[in-house]
This record gives C-alpha cells, sequence and structure tokens, in this order.
C-alpha cells in the first residue's frame, strides 16, 4: 500500500515537472523574449540615428553660419569678383581731360576768326577780336600786322602796350589789340576814308607774316583813318587793349 502511494506521488511530482516544462516552454516560443529584444535594438538604432542626425544638422548650421560670417564681414563678393572701392586694374586707359590736344600752333587767318568794331571810348579807335575756332591751342605773337585799302606800309606799334606773356587761346577764347585810327586833336596828316582791311599774323621769331591773313568787315561808311595810324600789341583781356 505504501508502495503504492510512493508510486502516486512520484506520478504527480513527474505530472508537475512536465507541466512546469511544458509552461515554460511555451513561454520561450510565443516570441514575447524575441520581440522584446527587437524592440530594444530598434528603441536603440534610431536614438543612434537621431543623434547623428542631429549632430550632422549642428554641424551643417555651423558652417552655414560660418559662411555667411566671412560673405558679410568683408563684403567681398564671390566668383572673383572685384571688391567694393577697389583700384582700376593697372593698364587701364586714363580718361583723357577736356581741352584741346596736341600741341600749341601759330594763331592766323586758317585757325581764328577776327572781328573788327568800332570804339567809342577811346574816340577814333577801333577794336580786333581774335578767336580761336581750332582744336588746339594757339599763340598771338606780337601784335598785329594790319593793312588798309592801298596802305603801303603797315602801322607802328605803341611800344608802352607790350604785355609780360605772349598771349595764349585755348580753344573758342579771343585775344585783343586796338587800332589808333586818327588822331584826336586832328593833327594827323593824309586823312582818308578805308573800305577794307587785311590783318596778318606775325610768327615767334616776328621776322614775317605766317599761315592766312584774316579779312574783318569795315563799318559800311568805312573807317577814318590818317598817318596817326598805330596798333597795340596783342593782349589777354579786352580792358587791357582799349587802355591805349
Amino acid at each position: 500500500m505504501s508502495d503504492l502511494r510512493t508510486s502516486r506521488t512520484r506520478l504527480a511530482a513527474a505530472a508537475v515537472t512536465a507541466v512546469l516544462a511544458a509552461l515554460s516552454l511555451t513561454a520561450c516560443n510565443d516570441g514575447t523574449g524575441s520581440h522584446d529584444e527587437g524592440a530594444a535594438a530598434t528603441t536603440s538604432t534610431s536614438s543612434s540615428s537621431g543623434a547623428a542626425s542631429s549632430g550632422a544638422d549642428s554641424n551643417s548650421t555651423g558652417s552655414t553660419g560660418s559662411t555667411g560670417s566671412t560673405g558679410s564681414s568683408g563684403g567681398k563678393s564671390t566668383g572673383g569678383s572685384t571688391t567694393a572701392g577697389s583700384k582700376p586694374a593697372a593698364g587701364a586707359p586714363a580718361s583723357k581731360a577736356p581741352g584741346s590736344s596736341g600741341k600749341p600752333v601759330t594763331c592766323e587767318g586758317s585757325n581764328t576768326k577776327t572781328v573788327a568794331a568800332p570804339l567809342n571810348r577811346p574816340v577814333n579807335h577801333m577794336l580786333l577780336t581774335v578767336t580761336n575756332t581750332g582744336s588746339r591751342a594757339c599763340f598771338l605773337y606780337g601784335y598785329p600786322s594790319v593793312q588798309f585799302t592801298d596802305a603801303q606800309s603797315e602801322p607802328p606799334v605803341i611800344e608802352d602796350s607790350q604785355p609780360q606773356a605772349v598771349v595764349t587761346l585755348e580753344p573758342g577764347q579771343s585775344g585783343y589789340a586796338a587800332v589808333s585810327l586818327s588822331a584826336t586833336d586832328g593833327s594827323g596828316k593824309d586823312g582818308r576814308t578805308a573800305k577794307s582791311l587785311t590783318v596778318y599774323f606775325y610768327g615767334r621769331s616776328m621776322s614775317g607774316n605766317v599761315g592766312k591773313g584774316a579779312h574783318p568787315s569795315l563799318p559800311a561808311k568805312g573807317a577814318y583813318i590818317d598817318d596817326s595810324l598805330k596798333v597795340t600789341y596783342w593782349q589777354q583781356s579786352m580792358s587791357d587793349a582799349t587802355n591805349w
């Protein structure tokens, strides 16, 4: 009888052991353990990826900020363009200053225009105005060599009227000389009315006329002259010419 109880007890213990083993196997095979490990691995991988992505974004932002700082600090443009306020490249042609170009020449009939006009003061005087119509500066040397109708010689110059320097005319500028036509007190001789006038120009050596002569018009009634006829040196201003 006791053997039978012992045998039943062992059978019961064996059955319990078998049930526990079956439960253990069932727990291992239901996928719970594997799921947990996979979830943990996935969570770990996502966290690592997010951290790496965040780090990359941080590095990218920092790089952009550096580039922006570089772009704004110096005011420099990319692509090799010149910075603002930089000097032009060496060898670039310089702009030419306005005015005449080339070496100055002698003023004469072909590069000037001459006008003759009577003056009220001083009386019995005429003003010669010569304007440079050329493209280069020209020099008015000495005094005008004037020749009225049928004149045999040019009138003398008033020596006291000589300026300190040669008159220089830039393009468009004018020079002046006065002509004393006749004596105001009537002391002059060989008085007559001239209907035409030619003005010649001296060169630097003052040894003779150069270039073309000018033919300014006289008043319709002509110009009364006598043997007291004289001229002034060329002057840079009208006021200097009319002082004599």
